[in-house]
This record gives structure tokens, sequence and C-alpha cells, in this order.
């Protein structure tokens, strides 16, 4: 059972690194990362244009759906929507490169001229590259093959960059994950290698997302994966050693929540911001805002000089 033990032992051996703040820039006018380590942290809404997405809310089949989705998320609280066109379960069909660009260029351009900020999760290099085209201002990148090539496209068009951790050449590929009973320790050289050599390339606008939402073979049992991605989610304040914010995808824990797995999404999101993750995405907006604004009161309530109304909602 977690317990506030817990959360002391892990605070206590990284006391010098929980009040430490990750690099601050500014996004199409709106300003990530950086600031008070305790601030508002930003949401990321989603939408899956694929029909094997199993997460229905979010699934959209035209891009008219699509597009009313995105304004639905970001009237919800979302400061960036993120839009896939493949799903990444296992036994999902593939989706080539030239049915993804298809798909995802009206949505984008629809989005975009709502004054939106659009993502593109994919792992394919000319996908992001259309993606940025159309005006997509981030890329959440979920391979590893064709990186060099497209950070500096990235960095040419002043867009952000989520770099994930994937173990094999891309999340519809996975491998084994090799963690130790030291996680973000083992993840630490991983992202470090990318971190550079993204910065090398110009890219000035980025996060890491080291959570292990994805299929690997050996995290079937969802006990054992649910164990890391909590383990992960506390101690993500790690990361920000190497500069950046970090970005996490809340999972779902189908095995603990079972009809009641929307509810899940709320309850990581509760253990990302002990661990200060400063951007998270999720299917469910209005319910993890829900979750930061009551977390905020806790620390508004311990500033006396600091007015109600600056607490943001």
């Amino acid at each position: 059972m977690l317990s506030l033990r817990d959360l002391g032992e892990l605070a206590d051996r990284y006391a010098s690194l929980l009040d430490r703040a990750p690099r601050e820039f500014e996004l199409r006018g709106r300003l990530f990362g950086g600031r008070d380590p305790d601030s508002f942290p930003r949401l990321m809404g989603v939408i899956n244009l694929s029909a094997d997405s199993w997460y229905r809310e979010s699934v959209a089949l035209t891009s008219e759906a699509a597009i009313r989705r995105g304004q639905l998320l970001a009237d919800a609280g979302a400061a960036i929507v993120d839009v896939g066109s493949e799903s990444s379960l296992d036994y999902a069909s593939r989706v080539e490169p030239e049915e993804q660009i298809r798909k995802l260029m009206p949505v984008i351009e629809g989005l975009v001229a709502r004054q939106l900020l659009v993502s593109v999760e994919t792992y394919y290099p000319w996908v992001a590259e259309a993606a940025l085209r159309a005006g997509a201002a981030v890329i959440n990148f979920t391979g590893r093959e064709g990186l060099d090539e497209l950070l500096p496209r990235i960095a040419r068009e002043d867009a952000g960059l989520i770099l994930n951790f994937v173990e094999g050449a891309h999340v519809r590929d996975p491998h084994a994950v090799r963690l130790s009973h030291d996680a973000i320790g083992d993840l630490l050289p991983y992202f470090e290698a990318r971190c550079r050599l993204a910065e090398r390339a110009g890219v000035r606008k980025l996060w890491i997302d080291p959570g292990l939402g994805f299929y690997y073979p050996n995290l079937q049992d969802g006990a054992v994966r649910i164990e890391r991605q909590m383990e992960i989610f506390l101690g993500s304040f790690r990361l920000h050693a190497l500069g950046w914010p970090v970005c996490h995808a809340l999972p779902h824990a189908f095995e603990c929540f079972e009809d009641e797995v929307r509810c899940a999404e709320p309850f990581f999101a509760v253990l990302a911001l002990l661990g200060r993750t400063d951007l998270l995405r999720t299917h469910e907006v209005s319910r993890v805002l829900g979750v930061v604004r009551t977390m905020r009161l806790f620390h508004a309530r311990r500033m006396p000089g600091r007015p109600r109304e600056e607490i943001p909602g």
C-alpha cells in the first residue's frame, strides 16, 4: 500500500531535486515549463482518429467530429490537443504513412484555424514533417528511427517535441523493457542522450515522457506494469535534472478499475502531480482538471498572502 512514509522517503532521498524547475519556453504565445515548481500544470487532450482505439470517448471518425472534439477539449481546459491516427494497441491495424497524412491534414488545419495548439502523435518522421507543414505546434514522437533527420525540421519550425521512452523501433514494435529497482535512474541516461541530440539540432521546446503506457512484452502482467508506472510518476521530478519539463500520458489500469476505468486517469494524475509533472496527456480533461484544481487549493491555503482569484481554474 502506498503510504506517506513512502512519499517521505522518496522526498528525503532526492531532496535536492524537489524544487528544481525545468526550463520555461513559449510556444505560439503560451508558456510551458519553468516557473514556480508548484505552479499549475498544463493539460493535453486527446483525439484518436483510429476506430481501433479502445478509449471510445476520444475516438473521432470524421474530420468534422475531430475538430468539434478538439474545440470541446480546449474549452474544457486543454492547452494542447494531441491527435493520433493509429492506435498503439498491439492488435490494432497498422496505418500506412500516406493514409495517416490523409486523415491528419484536414484535422490539423481545422484545429489550427480555430487558434488551437495541435500536437501530432506519430513514429513516422515524414508524417511529422507533413504535420508541421500543416501547422502542428508539437510532435509527439513515439519512435526512435529517423529522429536525427526530424529534429532540424522541428527546430526550423520553432515547434515543440515530446521525447518518449521507447524500447524498439517504435511504439508498435516494442521490445522488453529493462529497468532495475531504480527505474528513473535507468531512464536518465536514455533521455540525457536524446535531449542533448535535440539541443544540438536546435530544438528549444521539449518535454520528456518517461511513461510505460505502451505494450512491452515483459510488462503484460498488469500489476507489474501499474507498479512501475506509479514508481515513475512519483519520481518524475528527478528528470528535471536534465533541464526540461516532463509530460505523462495518464494510463488506464483496467485491471484495478474495471467498470470504473474512466476514473483511472484522475487517480494517476494525483501521482503525476506529486511527482511534479508539467504536462498531463489525458482523455479525461474535465475530470483531471478537477483533480489539479483541488490539489492546488492545498498549496494556496498555505500561502496566506495569495488571493484566491490567482488560483488557475
